[in-house]
Formats: structure tokens, C-alpha cells, sequence
């Protein structure tokens, strides 16, 4: 297939061994479809799978499409977030028997979209992966008070200088609104010591971490993804969740591990009071990093980590 910038799926061999089906017709819910990866060497070594590939960047779904247009039926989009696809999940339907979540950012994003992920470019500074909703990365940076800009800079990208850089930021604005993600790197970099402008990553990479979970709910939306995922998943299926950064894997690991508890319910409490939850048994102990190997051919797969667990209880239905 002839398209520039192809994102290359990470911890690939690994989700394959995880997550393979173990029924006759299985049907597996990538919702993070992407640029189609995942799916596309699921769908090559599994011949009797099916697939729905969920994804609310419509332009990246359409390179998905041209990319499993091969594999004809057996592949169906559906264009949106994953939490509201399966909180909406049509009960009449069949369950799936696999879902998968790559909570990483395609490379189509940072290249091609057009829409400022890279501190590199100078493109409108956007950072939406559903570009006709919501809050713009922009509309953040020029419009947030310093207080609560540096506490998003500091909680969703751990920036130690935060609030250094928040400062610069609504000095810089009094002169002109930033429109470009070139002109909001610049002022990081102008911002922090100069000693951590020379580090192994550039100082803007937290900040613009920090700005793009913000405008795309990624924190947020997770913890009830998970839960509606767990809900729609079929007794007996597996759930591998990649993350790439220490945020969203903990609440990864909080919720499978509280899933994975007879009991959660607080030492005080004489009688439990969690019972009908649904339960999972965790297939990875630790979470699954890449190989050397893996890292030396795509280095960023270094800081993915997969977690995979398999449901053992539905629970008890909510009216």
C-alpha cells in the first residue's frame, strides 16, 4: 500500500500471543483503530476473525480503510470514541471476544494531520484527534489562567518547571494569541533553565503531552472506557490495553487490579458490599515491555507497556 508516514504498531508479536482468540468465530473490537495496524496482522493470522475498528479521527480511519479494504466483511468501521461506543453497545449484538486499546498517538498525527501534535512544525496549534469538538490545544493556552494552566502542564505532563512555563506563556499572549505549535514550543524553550534545553527529550515535549490529553479527554474518558470495555466484553474474552506513558498506565493497572479482587470493599466495612462486580482474572502480572529488538527498529515502542487481562464474571446488570 502506497502511503508516506505508516505507522508502525508496537508490542505487534506480543498482543498476537495475549490475545489470541480461543473461539470458533471470534470477533475482536480494536478501539483504537488508527492507521489499522492491530488489526491488519490479527485479521492476516487469524482467518476466521472479525473485526470492528473504532476511531474518531475520520481522516486517519480512511487510511484504515484502504489499508483492510482486502480483507472485504470481515472488517467494519465505526466512526467516534471508543468509551461511547461501548457504553452504546447494542445489547442484541454479539459480545466481542477480544478488545484492544493502543492508547499511543499515530505517527500520522504527528506528520500529517496537519494539526500541531509536533512541536517541530508550524502548523495551527490544534492537537484534536476529532477536529470539530471541543476545546482546541490553542484555546487552552490562550485562554486558561496561569494557575490552572500550570496545574495541567505539571499534572498531565509532570513538568517540573510548570509553572515557569506558564508564566511565559501569558506574557508572551498579552502580545499576541499563540496559533502555531512552533511559536508555543519557542516559548518553552525560552522559558526553562538552560541546562534542561540540552536534555534527551525537547522542553517542550511535556507540555504539548500535557496540552493534547487535555483537548482529547484522554485521562478523563479512560477510567469509564475501561469499565464500559470490561461490561460489553464476553465471559471468558481477553482486554489488552498498551499504554506509553506512567498516567494512564496506573489507572490501567488500578482498575484491572481492583477487577481482578473478590473484594474491594473497605477493611471497615463488615459485609461486603462490592459483590456482582465484574471480574477479570490478570493474564500479566507485570505489564509486557518491548524487546530490544523492537526498540532498535522503532524506538518509540520504548516507553509501551501491555496489559492484558481475561473476564471471569459479568456481574449483575444495572436497571
Amino acid at each position: 500500500m502506497a502511503m508516506e508516514a505508516v505507522h508502525t504498531s508496537v508490542l505487534l508479536a506480543e498482543c498476537l500471543e495475549y490475545l489470541a482468540p480461543e473461539t470458533d468465530r471470534p470477533l475482536m473490537v480494536d478501539g483504537t483503530l488508527g492507521e489499522g495496524g492491530h488489526s491488519e496482522a490479527f485479521l492476516e493470522k487469524f482467518p476466521n476473525l472479525r473485526v470492528i475498528g473504532v476511531d474518531a479521527d475520520v481522516r486517519i480511519q480512511a487510511r484504515a480503510r484502504e489499508r483492510l479494504a482486502p480483507f472485504g466483511d470481515r472488517i467494519c468501521f465505526f466512526p467516534g470514541w471508543a468509551d461511547s461506543f461501548f457504553t452504546d453497545y447494542p445489547e442484541n449484538e454479539k459480545k466481542p471476544d477480544i478488545i484492544l486499546l493502543d492508547l499511543g498517538i499515530s505517527i500520522f498525527h504527528y506528520e500529517l494531520s496537519g494539526r500541531g501534535f509536533s512541536f517541530r512544525t508550524n502548523e495551527p496549534l490544534d492537537m484534536r484527534l476529532d477536529p470539530h469538538s471541543g476545546d482546541s490545544a490553542a484555546d487552552l493556552v490562550n485562554g486558561l489562567g496561569e494557575r490552572d494552566l500550570a496545574d495541567l502542564i505539571f499534572q498531565n505532563g509532570e513538568e517540573r518547571y510548570s509553572r515557569r512555563i506558564a508564566a511565559a506563556i501569558v506574557q508572551a499572549r498579552r502580545n499576541a494569541p499563540f496559533a502555531t505549535a512552533r511559536s508555543l514550543a519557542d516559548c518553552v524553550y525560552n522559558a526553562v533553565p538552560a541546562a534542561y534545553r540540552h536534555g534527551h527529550i525537547h522542553p517542550a515535549t511535556k507540555t504539548f503531552q500535557a496540552l493534547r490529553i487535555a483537548v482529547n479527554g484522554e485521562l478523563s474518558r479512560l477510567p469509564g472506557l475501561i469499565n464500559a470495555a470490561l461490561s460489553v466484553l464476553e465471559t471468558g474474552g481477553k482486554f489488552g490495553v498498551i499504554t506509553f506513558h506512567s498516567l494512564e498506565d496506573r489507572i490501567v493497572k488500578n482498575l484491572f487490579r481492583d477487577a481482578s479482587k473478590e473484594c474491594i470493599c473497605p477493611p471497615e466495612v463488615p459485609i461486603c458490599k462490592c459483590g456482582g462486580r465484574v471480574r477479570v482474572e490478570l493474564l500479566t502480572r507485570k505489564p509486557v515491555s518491548p524487546s530490544k529488538e523492537e526498540i532498535s527498529r522503532n524506538s518509540p515502542s520504548r516507553s509501551a507497556r501491555l496489559r492484558v487481562v481475561r473476564k471471569i464474571a459479568a456481574g449483575e446488570k444495572k436497571t
